[in-house]
């Protein structure tokens, strides 16, 4: 059996990678491939009850290497409960961020040491890495705009304009030096326009594989 693909869904705040990628499982399906969609932190019992202290609004400040490793507890459980079953089934995983986001938000947002990072990346993860990560890119400007029709905001949505300033930086950063796997989504456009542009993005990691 053919090992599934991870496809990893980033970006910042308001960028419509949660809206996307619904629409991006749906086309898969279409294509006739099995697949699951997931998101971190979470994706299990466990790591939605990590996601709820990570994203809580209402609890005292955190130390940005406690905020880290919660982080990379909660990855643990969803890789070993669920992404690497399913990639072992041959199932698509389509996830909405992943380690990625650590490197940005921790990394580049907090300001940790990326060498860090890195090491609970190799011990929690082994030899895993996304085969595709979808950037949906956008000014910051617009995507916390976005981000504010939602609703109530996050302990994470309610950080500084400078510190989505950073997280873009370094977003696009790592887009530029693993340009293999990254793609970039300009989530500046209309839905439907984004959503094409997925599609074809898509249809590439689909020829891929099949050759």
């Amino acid at each position: 059996m053919m090992r599934g693909q991870l496809i990893t869904f980033e970006g910042g705040e308001g960028g419509g990678k949660s809206t996307q990628l619904p629409l991006a499982a749906a086309y898969l399906r279409e294509q006739g491939l099995e697949v699951i969609t997931t998101r971190e932190p979470g994706g299990t019992q466990i790591g939605e009850a990590i996601r709820g202290v990570l994203l809580n609004p209402d609890l005292p400040p955190m130390h940005p290497d406690t905020e880290l490793l919660l982080m990379f507890a909660a990855r643990n459980e969803h890789i070993q409960s669920a992404i690497l079953p399913a990639l072992a089934q041959g199932t698509w995983v389509l996830c909405d961020r992943f380690t990625d986001a650590t490197y940005a938000y921790q990394g580049f947002g907090r300001g940790l040491d990326q060498a860090r990072i890195a090491q609970l990346e190799t011990w929690v993860q082994g030899v895993l890495r996304p085969d595709h990560i979808l950037l949906f890119d956008l000014t910051v400007k617009t995507g916390m705009q976005r981000a504010k029709k939602r609703g109530a905001m996050d302990r994470f949505e309610q950080e500084s304009y400078d510190f989505f300033e950073r997280i873009r930086v370094g977003y696009l950063e790592r887009a530029k030096t693993y340009s293999q796997q990254y793609r970039i989504v300009n989530a500046e456009q209309a839905l439907e326009h984004v959503t094409q542009q997925m599609i074809q993005y898509l249809d590439e990691f689909i020829a891929e594989v099949g050759q």
